[in-house]
């Protein structure tokens, strides 16, 4: 499982031109998955998202979580996030999770994070061609993996 996580300002997934989901202030997570991942290991992943603390808290210094700061959260998957460029200029996709597998644990992904934050979540479709907007706040971008 890798992550590509954002503190936003705001941000939002736009499908065939209409805007399918937005937030406010909070994280956009861009997260891919492996052919090794397995379900077991999501609630950890999604515990250390939701504890991270990457918001300012009263000095400035980033000492709160998303939960702390009552934000949203933009989930997005991105199998690109397992490109790898070492031979050539074209990326080879091979580390990346076949859809049968990644979809699951894509849904998963986001069922753990609503039972662990509910009404907060919000994300992408996937496996669709989507245009996503988004204001960095910091900019503050974070990569995670399992």
């Amino acid at each position: 499982m890798r992550a590509i996580i954002q503190r936003v300002k705001k941000a939002a997934v736009e499908i065939e031109g209409k805007t399918h989901a937005e937030t406010g202030k909070g994280l956009l997570i861009f997260i891919a998955f492996t052919h090794h991942d397995a379900d077991s290991e999501i609630e950890k992943f999604v515990h250390k998202i939701l504890q991270l603390r990457i918001f300012p808290g009263e000095k400035g210094l980033m000492n709160l979580s998303v939960k702390e700061v009552n934000g949203e959260i933009l989930i997005i998957s991105q199998f690109t996030l397992y490109a790898n460029t070492h031979k050539g200029n074209r990326p080879s996709f091979f580390d990346a999770a076949k859809p049968q597998t990644a979809m699951p644990l894509y849904e998963k992904f986001i069922s753990t994070m609503q039972s662990n934050y509910p009404d907060k979540i919000k994300c992408g479709v996937f496996g669709a061609d989507m245009k996503v907007h988004l204001i960095n706040d910091g900019p503050v971008t974070i990569i995670l993996e399992n």
